[in-house]
Parts: C-alpha cells; structure tokens; sequence
C-alpha cells in the first residue's frame, strides 16, 4: 500500500471519530445542565479543557458558555479540531482514496458531513442534545458501514489504528477532566448527586448498561477501573490499545517486515502497563499523573506511525 493512502485513511478514521466523541462530549453536557442545573458549578469548561487549546479559546471566546462552546467545540471553520472541520477534513481525506473504500462508505461520511454543516445555523442558536444524538448515530452508522463493505486488509487495520488511538485519546482526556470537575463540593461524594454524574461520565462513552450489568452500586473506583482496564467494552483505554496492537501486527505481517515499527513496540509496551497496573496504584499515583503519561505514550504511538509508515517512502 502507498503510504500516502494508508496515511490519508489513518487521518480520514481518525478525524471522524474525534467529531464523534466531541458530540458525545456535548450531548451529555446538554443533558447534565437540564437534569441537574443547580449542582453544576461549570459544566462547559471542562469541555475546552478536553482540547488543550484553552488559550486558543480564551482568545476569540473568552467565557466558557453554552453558546460559546458549542460554537467553539462543533461548528467554528477556523478552529482545527471542532467537529465540522474534522468531518470536512475526514471527507477531503476519503475524497483522496476512493479507490481503497466502497461506495457506501464515502456516502455515508458525505451525508455525515453535510447533515452537520446543514445543521449549523439553528443549532448555534439552540443547541440541542437530540441533533448531538443524532451525529453519534451518523457516526456508528459510518463506522458499521466501513465494518461490512470493506475488506479487513490492510487499509481496514489503518483505519482501525487511527480510529482507536483518537477514542482512547478522548476516552482518557473526559475522565481527567470530568474526574476534578464533576463535583462542586466534597461533602457531595458518595451521595445521589455523586451517583448521577457518574452515570452521566458512563453514558458519555455508552457504557452505563455495560457497567451496571457487572455492578450494582456507582463506585469510583470501579468506574475509573471499567473505563481504564476492562478487557472487552470497546471504549475502554485497554480495549482501544489492545485492537491498535492487533492491527500493528496484522498490518506488519501483511507488509512482511522483519523486525517490528516503533509504533507496534509503543503500543505493546503501553498494553503490557495496562495489563500490569490496577486500579488503586492510578488512584494513589494520581489520576492526572497517570492520564498524562498515558496521553504522551499514545502521541507517540501516532508520530512513530509516520515514521514507520507515512513518511519512509517520501524520505527513502
């Protein structure tokens, strides 16, 4: 495969999922403020702070307000990572490899990007929790369809590795942030309040029906356990590794390399920590601490692809 065709589907998954949890992030966010308006003490600035581009907010927003980060986090054309401009950029990158989707595929993401775009004008007005559900499910539909009409080759694993190390990414950065900001006061852990908003952090990666099938009570430790470790809900830290880790090797082994790309021991050294570490050492080590070196760790599981994959050929 030409990397500049494995590099352009990589990015082309990678973006469409970044616009995906970007509406979750927002959906969720809508729900909480109606539910619960009088514990909140500032629902919308966790969500920029997910970014890292605070000060690029800052800048052109200022407060961090309904209006401003829905604006800021879906449909603002300058910012390079709000979910209009990931799905535009998603569909040049489609655009680019046509020959490597099916014809389903790069429809359904044309829709996808156009039912955004179109939508713009009235959701900037009034941002609606039902049109962010309805951009997830134009997500899961674009995902299911790339799933049943192409062949899991070589080009499917790209996109798989691209598509994983954006969720595992957004998948880490809501628990960080949400995990110092979900609640106003101590003296609220342990209470209803408490429960409800960790509820709210599970649905935000669908995985509330998941977690309570195996447990009864909302427990923090066991809720940053299922988001970080568990083996087979596929939008759990490890899960999300574990496929990137499949998809490196069948991709290696496809292109017959003799020894393996930095990228696939990155990202087997990463599985074999999370494999090795539990759930009370990130707690007493510091959650902040250990998202952080897990966000490094998967940055560079990104840049070595370009090395071993994206750029070798133009370099050779």
């Amino acid at each position: 495969m030409l990397s500049r065709v494995a590099e352009s589907i990589y990015w082309m998954s990678r973006q469409a999922e970044r616009a995906e949890n970007l509406a979750r992030f927002i959906e969720v966010t809508l729900h909480m403020t109606l539910d619960q308006p009088e514990y909140l003490v500032d629902p919308w600035k966790p969500l920029v702070q997910v970014t890292g581009d605070n000060e690029w907010f800052k800048a052109k927003y200022g407060t961090a307000n309904c209006q401003n980060v829905v604006q800021f986090l879906a449909f603002d054309r300058e910012y390079h990572s709000s979910m209009l401009t990931c799905l535009r950029a998603s569909r040049e990158n489609a655009r680019s490899v046509r020959e490597a989707l099916s014809t389903e595929a790069f429809e359904e993401l044309n829709d996808f990007y156009h039912f955004v775009r179109d939508s713009s004008p009235s959701q900037l007005t009034d941002p609606t929790a039902d049109f962010f559900e309805q951009v997830r499910d134009h997500a899961l539909m674009w995902t299911g369809v790339l799933d049943n009409t192409m062949p899991h080759n070589t080009a499917w694993h790209f996109l798989n590795v691209g598509r994983l190390l954006e969720r595992a990414d957004k998948t880490s950065r809501i628990l960080d942030v949400k995990y110092f900001n979900l609640l106003p006061r101590v003296e609220d852990v342990g209470t209803a309040v408490d429960d409800l908003q960790w509820s709210t952090l599970l649905l935000a990666i669908s995985g509330f029906e998941a977690y309570r099938r195996e447990h009864q009570l909302m427990d923090i430790e066991k809720i940053v356990a299922f988001f970080l470790f568990h083996r087979t809900f596929p939008r759990s830290i490890y899960s999300c590794v574990a496929g990137v880790d499949r998809s490196l090797r069948e991709i290696e082994s496809e292109s017959e390399s003799e020894l393996p790309g930095q990228a696939r021991q990155r990202i087997a050294a990463l599985r074999h920590r999370l494999e090795n570490t539990n759930v009370k050492e990130v707690i007493a080590g510091g959650m902040h601490q250990f998202v952080d070196r897990l966000q490094i760790e998967l940055n560079a599981v990104g840049d070595s692809l370009g090395q071993d994959y994206f750029y070798a050929t133009q370099s050779a």
